[in-house]
């Protein structure tokens, strides 16, 4: 019985320690995943609480009654953070669209630029089309006639601001003596990059190189280096990320004089706006994403949370890029001459967001001034949508701007965008994460499409070399048929093994009858 007793015993202490030591393994694997986790994404955790942080810090400091000064300062540390990130924009979309130029083929780069161009294009127009549609379902200027801009303590738009101006200028008599004149546009100077011609220049320079051939070699590599450099300045600025952003959203909280009554006052237009972004950017892009490549769109958005987060904060594309070139390439494994290709042409042609609330914006005020908007002006609304989006500037309340071009088209008094200007800070957020959420899913449709590109080539090569070998092996084969029937040699050695064969069989008979 002691025995017993005592195999049971041992037995029971033979199987304790085995689940203790699951348990304890399952623990620490728990504790190891969640670490690897957490250090994976603690840049995304902190930039996040930032954002949560700002907010709070804002509502605190409002109740201070800063002075202008105090708010500057205030201020100080996230647009420490805005000029970091502009400071780096200009080389970082020379040297990537020069080097990302240069390491395609002229093949390829055409192909792959006019599939950028249609993609940005055909979803331009779409969001252009859900921002009307919108508007005409929801009917934010229908009965905010009322609205007064004096009473929001809203500051009118100046037209300073445009590159192309108009002038009106004399150009002769009627019939009747009465005199005529045209509005005949005009180029102005205007502060800050212009962007889209850099964007051309790079590209076309790229191309130069590699027509160059060994002569520019020096020179791409020189592009190379200066853009990895350049890449890594990005992964310093990246660690600022989250203590800017948190004096970016308390500062602009904190600015607002009354922002409770622009929310009531303009809600249908937020709400018309942010519900346009969350339709495309939730359900029309993904599904775009989903149609080309057959993968899940939501697990490659999932590692870009640090550039949205980014955007949110900044209302910048421009401002974004470098954190989202950064994140597709380490997170999804994007090919970095593809990405460094169109990210930066996506940044500066390519505005969903933007589109979005410029159409909403433009039958806001058509329907506050009371005009009924005929299927020619919507469609004008639509081209011009589509259209002026490409010249965007990449900076906060740079849509602002493009609105005027929209209304002017329409012909629609542009004094009511003061209201826009109100409420900008609000809708701009959610246009620029839009904005970088088109420009990332086209860099991951071109990356598919690259790859299965590479991946026929690949099996047309192998098929072509097996083809090659094939031929080899046949033309092999009937040569030593030929030579079989047609050297002496040959003949003559076969007809001795055969007379050998002969008298081994003979002797082999011999030795059977023996």
């Amino acid at each position: 019985m002691e025995e017993k007793k005592s195999e049971i015993n041992g037995h029971a202490g033979h199987k304790n320690p085995l689940p203790a030591v699951s348990i304890k393994s399952e623990k620490n694997s728990f504790k190891d995943r969640f670490m690897v986790f957490f250090k994976r994404n603690l840049l995304v955790i902190f930039t996040v609480s930032g954002v949560l942080v700002g907010v709070g810090l804002g509502m605190m400091v409002r109740n201070m009654n800063l002075t202008r000064a105090q708010m500057t300062y205030f201020a100080f540390p996230g647009e420490m953070l805005l000029r970091m990130l502009k400071m780096i924009i200009l080389p970082l979309v020379v040297c990537s669209l020069i080097s990302g130029a240069a390491s395609l083929d002229t093949r390829s780069l055409g192909k792959l630029g006019g599939i950028a161009v249609s993609y940005f294009l055909v979803t331009t127009l779409i969001a252009s089309s859900i921002g009307v549609a919108l508007a005409f379902i929801i009917k934010p200027g229908v009965g905010a006639g009322a609205l007064n801009t004096n009473n929001l303590a809203l500051e009118g738009v100046t037209h300073d601001v445009y590159v192309t101006d108009y002038k009106t200028i004399l150009v002769g008599n009627a019939t009747n003596g009465t005199l005529n004149y045209q509005k005949v546009p005009y180029g102005t100077d205007a502060d800050g990059m212009n962007i889209l011609g850099l964007v051309l220049f790079a590209m076309v320079f790229g191309v130069a190189l590699r027509k160059l051939g060994a002569e520019g070699e020096e020179l791409i590599r020189f592009f190379n280096a200066f853009n990895e450099a350049t890449m890594v300045l990005v992964s310093w600025i990246m660690w600022y990320v989250p203590f800017g952003i948190m004096f970016l959203v308390g500062s602009k909280i904190v600015e607002m004089e009354d922002v409770v009554l622009l929310v009531t006052s303009l809600g249908k237009y937020i709400f018309a706006s942010i519900l346009g972004h969350i339709i495309h950017g939730g359900i029309v892009l993904p599904l775009i994403y989903f149609g080309f490549t057959r993968a899940n769109p939501f697990s490659f958005l999932s590692g870009l949370i640090t550039p949205f987060t980014t955007a949110f904060a900044t209302c910048s594309s421009s401002a974004t890029l470098p954190t989202m070139m950064k994140c597709v390439e380490e997170n999804n494994g994007v090919d970095k001459r593809i990405s460094r290709f169109i990210l930066p042409i996506g940044a500066t042609v390519n505005m969903d967001g933007a589109a979005i609330f410029q159409c909403v914006a433009a039958v806001f005020i058509a329907q506050l001034n009371n005009v009924e908007l005929n299927a020619g002006q919507i469609f004008t609304i639509l081209v011009t949508a589509t259209a002026s989006s490409v010249g965007a500037a990449g900076i906060p309340a740079g849509g602002i701007i493009t609105i005027a071009i929209i209304l002017e088209a329409i012909g629609l008094p542009t004094h009511d965008l003061s209201l826009m200007l109100a409420v900008d800070w609000i809708v701009d957020r959610t246009t620029t994460v839009v904005n970088v959420e088109g420009d990332a899913l086209g860099a991951g449709i071109l990356h598919h499409i690259n790859e299965q590109e590479m991946k026929k080539q690949r099996q047309q090569e192998q098929h072509q070399e097996e083809q090659e070998l094939e031929e080899v092996k046949v033309e092999v084969v009937a040569n030593v048929k030929a030579e079989e029937e047609t050297s002496p040699l040959v003949t003559c050695q076969n007809e001795g093994d055969s007379s050998s064969r002969e008298t081994l069989d003979d002797k082999d008979g011999v030795e059977s009858v023996l």
